[in-house]
C-alpha cells in the first residue's frame, strides 16, 4: 500500500510540475497541435544528425525544443550542396518543429543561460565528445544537481568512456558494415545514408521514451546513453547475430542475400528488377510466373536451403526466362500473383512513388513567410497528430522569446 501511496503521488507531482511549465513556457514558445509529448521541454545541445533526428522525433509528437546553437551553427547549415534558397537541405531535414537559441559557452552570460535552460527542461540531449560538457557544468551529474528529475540523453560515437570522434562513416567502417556492402571482388562500399546516425536517433528516442514512462510511473529522471557503435552492433542484425550466434564471419556479395535466393535486383529485357522470393510458397509462385512450374518440384531449388547450395545453376535459368519482358511488365505480372517485387528508382521516383501509395510523403512545414517543404514523419498516432508548425529555424531566430522565457522564472 505505501508503495502505491509514493507512485501515486510521484505521478500527481510530476503531473503538476509538467502542466504548470508548460503553461509558463507555451506564453514565449508556442505550439500547436495535440501531440502526446506536449508539455515536455527539450533542450537540445546537440548537432550534425543523430541528436538532431531524435530532437525532431520529440518535436514532431508535441514536445517544445529549444535547440541550443554556437554563433557558428550547426555544422549541417553548411553542408551544401543541394540547397534550398540559402539553407542546406541537410540541417531543413532533421530540424523542423524546433526554437533556436545562439548561446557562446565561453560567454560567461550566455553559459548561464544555458544552465538555466537545463535546469528547467524536462529532457536534455547532447551529442559533445564524452566529458566535453563537464567544464561547462552541463554533463548529467551538474545538471541532475540542480534538475533531480532530469531525463538525459547522452549520444556518443564509441560509448561515454572513448572519445573517438563519432561519425557515421567512421562506425560504418569499424562495425563491420562496409566489409558486407559492395561487390565481393570489389571495394568495401558505404551506405547511400549516413545510416547509423539514424538508427542511433531511433534508438535514442526509444530510450528517451521508455524514461518519460519510468518519470510517469516514479517521479525519477535518469541518464539516457546511446551510441553508434552499439547502434551498429544492433542494427547489422542477422549479420552480426552471424557471428554471435554461429562465428560466421559475413562477406560482400553484392545485391544477394546470405540466406534468400532469388532476393536481389535481376536483369530484364530492359533493365533490373528486384525479386524477392522470401519463402518456398513465394519460389513457387515464382516459377509458375516465369513458365517453369518444374523448378517448385525439383529437388535443387524447392526448397530454400538447397535453393541457396544451387543458386549457381539456377540464376542463368531464371535471367533467361526474365529476358521475355521488361522490368515494368514484369512488376505488373508478378505483383498480380502476389508476388513481392520492386523497379528500382532514384530518390525522386521513390517518392513519386510514396506519392502514388497515397502515403502523402512531403508535408509543408511552418507558416507565414516560412514555410518548408520536408519529409512526413512516418508515425500516424489514431488519437493524436504529429504536428508541422515549426520550420526549420533560422539560426538564432528565437533567442529573445527564449531568453525572456528564462527571466520570467
Amino acid at each position: 500500500m505505501n508503495g502505491e501511496t509514493t507512485t501515486s503521488q510521484a505521478q500527481a507531482d510530476h503531473g503538476t510540475t509538467a502542466r504548470d511549465q508548460a503553461a509558463s513556457i507555451a506564453d514565449f514558445l508556442p505550439r500547436a497541435g495535440n501531440g502526446p509529448l506536449s508539455g515536455q521541454v527539450v533542450v537540445d545541445f546537440s548537432r550534425v544528425l543523430a541528436g538532431p533526428y531524435s530532437t525532431m522525433m520529440l518535436a514532431d509528437l508535441g514536445a517544445t525544443v529549444i535547440k541550443v546553437e554556437s554563433p557558428g551553427g550547426d555544422d549541417t547549415r553548411n553542408w551544401s550542396p543541394p540547397v534550398r534558397d540559402d539553407d542546406a537541405t541537410y540541417y531543413l531535414s532533421i530540424n523542423r518543429n524546433k526554437f533556436d537559441i545562439v548561446l557562446d559557452f565561453s560567454d560567461a552570460d550566455d553559459l548561464e543561460i544555458a544552465q538555466k535552460l537545463a535546469a528547467k527542461a524536462d529532457i536534455v540531449v547532447e551529442n559533445f565528445k564524452p566529458g566535453g560538457l563537464k567544464k561547462y557544468g552541463l554533463d548529467y551529474n551538474s545538471v541532475k544537481d540542480a534538475n533531480a528529475e532530469v531525463i538525459y540523453a547522452s549520444v556518443t560515437g564509441f560509448g561515454a568512456h572513448n572519445a573517438l570522434p563519432g561519425y557515421d562513416l567512421l562506425v560504418q567502417a569499424m562495425s563491420g558494415f562496409m566489409s558486407v556492402t559492395g561487390s565481393p571482388d570489389g571495394s568495401p562500399y558505404r551506405a547511400g545514408v549516413a545510416v547509423f546516425d539514424v538508427i542511433t536517433g531511433l534508438h535514442t528516442t526509444i530510450g528517451i521514451m521508455a524514461a518519460i514512462q519510468h518519470k510517469t510511473l516514479t517521479g525519477e529522471g535518469q541518464l539516457v546513453e546511446t551510441n553508434l557503435m552499439s547502434s551498429a552492433m544492433s542494427g547489422l542484425a542477422n549479420q552480426s547475430g552471424a557471428y554471435a550466434a554461429a562465428g560466421v564471419t559475413p562477406t560482400r556479395m553484392g545485391n544477394a542475400h546470405p540466406s534468400l535466393y532469388p532476393y536481389q535486383p535481376m536483369a530484364t529485357k530492359d533493365g533490373e528488377l528486384i525479386v524477392a522470393a522470401a519463402n518456398d510458397g513465394q519460389f513457387a509462385t515464382l516459377a509458375t510466373a516465369l513458365g517453369r512450374p518444374d523448378w517448385a518440384e525439383d529437388e535443387r531449388f524447392a526448397r530454400a536451403k538447397t535453393r541457396n547450395a544451387n543458386r549457381d545453376e539456377l540464376e542463368p535459368e531464371l535471367l533467361v526466362a526474365l529476358q521475355q519482358h521488361t522490368a515494368q511488365e514484369w512488376f505488373e505480372k508478378l505483383t498480380a500473383v502476389g508476388l513481392p517485387c520492386a523497379p528500382i528508382n532514384s530518390i525522386s521516383q521513390g517518392v513519386e512513388r510514396a506519392r502514388d501509395l497515397g502515403l502523402d510523403p512531403i508535408v509543408e512545414t511552418g507558416q507565414g513567410e516560412r514555410i518548408i517543404p520536408t519529409i512526413r514523419n512516418p508515425i500516424r498516432l489514431a488519437k493524436s497528430e504529429v504536428s508541422y508548425d515549426l520550420a526549420p529555424p533560422e539560426l538564432g531566430a528565437d533567442s529573445d522569446q527564449v531568453r525572456a522565457w528564462i527571466d520570467s522564472l
